[in-house]
């Protein structure tokens, strides 16, 4: 068949970048014949590129139709779909390419990528599996491979695929940024050792970079690049300043954790106890969901709830905009499959972040972050780009109607009858070199007692056992919990005798989890946001004693509690009382406190933000 003329016209200007005059050429011959193949293919590859793929999908979807022998237009079409996250149709075309071609690299790497992005983690490693037989030296099949292990929690299997990526393209910044949180997993504190925090700062994502080093100005830097990374230009706002005239402030939630999660957790009683004569709460959901009660829980909280997990960025933005959205809370900040993009876009006059991520975002269209005078004082705003709101007690909500199952006996949970029970439920990922030392000292201290732990992938299991035998420590003396439903796992903390914190991470629903089950735990407040919840919370439970301030101090107490039952007893007695009548598990007082937080920032809407102190609201 005879290319028209003014084919190769247009393709020479898209292989020059002139892609305003190659789109020209294009439609001129679309309008002379709609069903050209060559044109239609080529259009819809160009909108690809532009990122405009709804359009890119319909010019392709019609070239396959026209030509379905054409790998390459296939090629072009699933790349299309996945970029618009439309995965699962993205599979199909994928599979169809296979089908046509085993041998297809592309074919099999984006499956991995999108299966790895779904969770469905066996399927995306074989996938990616027959990728790299295909090509063995590509980097960034070895990267994604090993963000793949990590999500099978192959952490050591996880730091050789990273560690390949890197040999075969030392420059790599994802292979190297994901690599970061794999030596944490793994409590390889020697690798750890090998860098610097300001190594860590220029190349981990934030979250990560929390778990190296809670150098505030690092914290700062370390999320304004990303945000940089993910949004290189300032775009057009959605928002223009229009004024609404609602009857209610439009609140929506926007999160990737709408499902078995502990953000889920914490938001969803404060979901349901949000005042409707003054507000309408909208859920967003940017991410996968479940089958679970708690995602259940949520939709039937919401006044509205939408699944936007398989929209772009920009088009959810758009989305919030046509809702006339007056308030959007970012839930997720820097962490998972959190999209800062979406705020990027301004769909809303006043834009927060709250409780997912602990530190500041670094993002210049984020206005305001939900916190308290201890986790960000007002004096660390220099750290901040957003400016501080406080909430009068913690900004960490809690849920007091949690169900708390029969307490099962020491043997069911792999604990010797007798003996001191440590308590640390954080991810492994928390544990540092300095707090485990702090902690196999206590161990060496305290006669009989044992150290109970989340129970960690397997090699990351054999590190810390291979750490406890180096500090002269059995490790037999470290019992590991399995997961186990929430209401059991609440009471097993019956079994322990006190909760120890970690740093610079501290332990946030965790904690929570503790003290909801009156288990006494003890922090070391730290000097940046993630340090400081621990804090935050027992001050708000009323237990204000069992903050320390140096690892020293928070040995020392330890220890004392440790050795002296009798107040260990008057300790556990007070947190009683404090769950009854101190503000953590008050869930109407808190809905009150950040409500009014809400109103204040919708009333300044259009002005340039400042910070504030809501005041208690009894």
């Amino acid at each position: 068949m005879a290319l028209h003329p003014l084919f190769e016209q247009g393709v020479a200007a898209h292989r020059a970048g002139n892609l305003a005059q190659a789109e020209k050429l294009y439609r001129q011959i679309l309008r002379a014949d709609a069903s050209s193949f060559p044109a239609l293919h080529m259009l819809g590859f160009l909108k690809g590129q532009q990122g405009q793929y709804d359009e890119a999908i319909t010019l392709l979807n019609k070239a396959v139709k026209r030509n379905p022998e054409d790998v390459t237009a296939r090629v072009h079409h699933a790349h299309a779909l996945m970029a618009a996250r439309r995965f699962d149709e993205a599979l199909i075309a994928y599979d169809r390419i296979l089908a046509a071609q085993p041998g297809n690299f592309e074919a099999h790497y984006n499956r991995g990528v999108i299966l790895s992005q779904k969770q469905r983690f066996e399927e995306a490693l074989a996938a990616l599996d027959a990728a790299l037989a295909l090509q063995p030296g590509t980097a960034a099949v070895f990267h994604n491979r090993g963000a793949v292990l990590v999500g099978l929690e192959r952490y050591g299997e996880a730091m050789e695929s990273y560690d390949r990526a890197l040999e075969l393209d030392p420059e790599y910044a994802p292979a190297r940024a994901n690599r970061a949180m794999a030596v944490l997993s793994l409590c390889d504190w020697a690798r750890v050792a090998q860098t610097t925090p300001e190594a860590v700062a220029a190349v981990a994502p934030p979250l990560t970079f929390l778990g190296y080093s809670d150098d505030k100005q690092l914290q700062l830097q370390c999320a304004a690049g990303t945000t940089r990374a993910l949004v290189p230009q300032p775009l057009a706002p959605l928002w223009r300043a229009e004024k609404y005239r609602h009857d209610r402030i439009r609140l929506a939630y926007v999160s990737a954790d709408f499902r078995e999660h502990a953000v889920a957790f914490q938001l969803a009683p404060l979901i349901e106890r949000h005042d409707r004569s003054r507000f309408q709460v909208i859920g967003i959901s940017t991410g996968p969901g479940d089958d679970s009660a708690i995602r259940a829980r949520l939709i039937k909280g919401f006044d509205r709830f939408h699944d936007f997990a398989a929209l772009n960025s920009d088009e959810i933005a758009r989305r919030m905009r046509e809702m006339e959205i007056d308030i959007a809370i970012d839930l997720g900040g820097h962490t998972g499959q959190a999209r800062p993009q979406i705020f990027a876009h301004r769909p809303a006059p006043v834009q927060t972040a709250w409780l997912g991520y602990p530190a500041t975002t670094g993002a210049p269209f984020i206005d305001y972050l939900i916190a308290d005078r201890i986790v960000a004082p007002f004096e660390d705003q220099p750290f901040f780009s957003e400016q501080l709101v406080h909430l009068p007690h913690s900004y960490f909500p809690t849920d007091p109607a949690r169900q708390i199952g029969a307490t099962p006996g020491r043997a069911a949970c792999g604990l010797p009858e007798q003996g001191f029970v440590f308590c640390a439920f954080n991810n492994n990922w928390k544990i540092t070199q300095p707090v485990f030392d702090v902690w196999m000292r206590l161990l060496h201290a305290v006669s009989g007692s044992v150290l109970w732990l989340k129970q960690p992938a397997a090699d990351a299991r054999a590190k810390l056992e291979q750490e406890a035998a180096a500090r002269g420590i059995d490790p037999a003396r470290l019992v590991y919990a399995d997961t186990v439903p929430l209401d059991m796992h609440l009471a097993r903390h019956a079994l322990a005798d006190l909760f120890l914190d970690t740093l610079p991470y501290n332990a946030h629903a965790t904690a929570c989890d503790a003290l909801g089950a009156g288990l006494p735990v003890l922090t070391c407040k730290g000097n940046a946001f993630a340090g400081r919840v621990g804090a935050s919370l027992l001050d708000a439970v009323g237990l204000p004693e069992e903050v320390t301030e140096s690892l020293e101090d928070y040995e020392a107490r330890a220890l004392e509690l440790a050795r002296d039952p009798a107040q260990r007893a008057a300790l556990r007695e007070k947190l009683a009382r404090g769950l009854s009548t101190a503000p953590l598990f008050d869930a109407d007082r808190f809905a009150r406190d950040i409500e009014t937080a809400y109103v204040t920032m919708w009333e300044r809407r259009g002005d340039p933000p400042r910070g504030f102190s809501v005041d208690s609201s009894r």
